[in-house]
């Protein structure tokens, strides 16, 4: 037990998001769409496949459908009977002749194998096969991909392009997801303006533009979600509490950009507590540190730092998994890494978990942005990801670091 005015342990990055994945309760409504509008929609039950793919024998290249025994010798002539373009059926093939056959037409009764028409010379109306073809050469069989009955695609799939195809593949016109999540965001500050409302030159001192607006608005419609956006909200605590009932009106979730620390101004935290409920979080992680994590009536609450890059980096971490679990996908939810040498030297350890920007060079290795604050935006555009450096961790140049890509951490 912590001893009275001591701040408790800050948490590790596992931990709070373990704390955050437990809580999650994904949305139980099922809408069903047509297959061409489901992407990136989460499926909400299993898919059986209607039918084998391919439906029957056929050929994967252009060439010759012949009887492997006829083209024995490795020298053989054989007389052309048919010609069987894709979509179309051939006849039964005699012995001693062959088919002229193109990519992904059915194999002819009594063929057995496939000949590439590059081993293959014609002349008239016979070939002559420079190859003696195995058993089941160049065929795909009947259901070697699918077969009809199986399961093709689990519920808690995150649907993809890949996904969408294979659907269609076996005639899902439509499919069965869950509704997408509804977030309201807003942002606390009387420094913030708007871009476009207020010019460059008439900004106020001490006015800065509101880009986390901007930032988060966009990686919420990057993971399909239906956003209210109400804008930049007065420092009051009355406003603030405003706001938040209006928000927590028909939406799973209510995200907000500020005000999150526990100075005079910070109206966050006694306007979630009046409210709902509160956990203040600090979190050993740097960008970041400060969270605020709730419910306020059926929604919950996520409250992000103000810095910019703080409310980039915390978002990655921590409400992009927890928008996942919402939204009903299953099985595990981190980013794929990579390790990768550094092509720099950070000797000073930090005692919180950091995560670094940096990019690729053309050798492979990892590049620091020079400015690490969390204030400075660009680097979030200069670089390709996040290094994973944990607490205590010095790095000295050619050391092998987990490096998280942008791209891994925005769907």
């Amino acid at each position: 037990m912590n001893a009275p005015g001591q701040r408790p342990p800050m948490l590790t990055v596992r931990e709070a998001l373990d704390v955050l994945l437990a809580a999650a309760r994904p949305v139980t409504a099922i809408e069903t769409i047509p297959t061409l509008d489901a992407n990136g929609r989460v499926l909400a039950e299993d898919q059986l496949a209607t039918i084998d793919v391919p439906s029957a024998d056929n050929t994967q290249m252009d060439g010759y459908a012949v009887r492997a025994a006829d083209c024995a010798s490795g020298e053989a002539t054989l007389r052309v009977a048919q010609r069987i373009p894709a979509g179309h059926v051939g006849q039964p093939l005699e012995p001693g002749t062959a088919a002229r056959i193109f990519t992904g037409a059915l194999i002819p009764p009594g063929a057995d194998a496939v000949v590439m028409q590059e081993q293959c010379e014609a002349a008239g109306d016979n070939v002559t096969v420079r190859h003696a073809p195995a058993d089941g050469e160049w065929i795909r069989r009947k259901g070697e991909d699918i077969g009809a009955g199986s399961v093709i695609l689990t519920a808690g799939t995150r649907l993809r392009s890949q996904e969408l195809g294979l659907a269609a593949s076996v005639g899902l016109a439509a499919l069965p997801v869950h509704r997408r999540l509804r977030v309201a965001v807003f942002f606390t500050g009387d420094e913030l303006a708007m871009p476009g409302e207020v010019a460059a030159q008439d900004l106020a001192p001490g006015a800065i533009y509101n880009s986390n607006r901007f930032t988060l608005r966009a990686l919420l419609e990057n993971f399909g979600c239906e956003i209210t956006d109400f804008g930049i909200v007065p420092d009051t605590l009355a406003a603030t509490r405003a706001t938040l009932r209006d928000a927590a009106q028909a939406h799973d979730l209510i995200i907000t950009s500020g005000g999150v620390s526990v100075g005079e101004e910070d109206h966050i935290k006694p306007a979630v507590e009046a409210e709902g409920r509160l956990s203040m979080w600090q979190i050993a992680v740097k960008p970041g540190k400060p969270l605020a994590f709730g419910e306020v009536k059926d929604a919950f609450f996520i409250g992000l730092p103000g810095n910019p890059v703080s409310s980039f980096v915390t978002f990655l971490l921590f409400v992009r998994p927890f928008l996942l679990r919402l939204q009903g996908v299953a099985g595990p939810l981190a980013p794929r890494s990579y390790k990768l040498p550094a092509a720099f030297e950070r000797l000073k350890a930090d005692k919180r978990n950091e995560f670094l920007r940096a990019k690729i060079n053309d050798d492979g290795e990892l590049e620091l942005f020079a400015n690490q604050s969390s204030g400075v935006l660009t680097s979030t555009v200069w670089g390709d990801g996040l290094i994973d450096n944990p607490p205590g961790n010095a790095i000295a140049a050619g050391d092998l670091v987990r490096f998280i890509p942008f791209a891994e951490l925005q769907h």
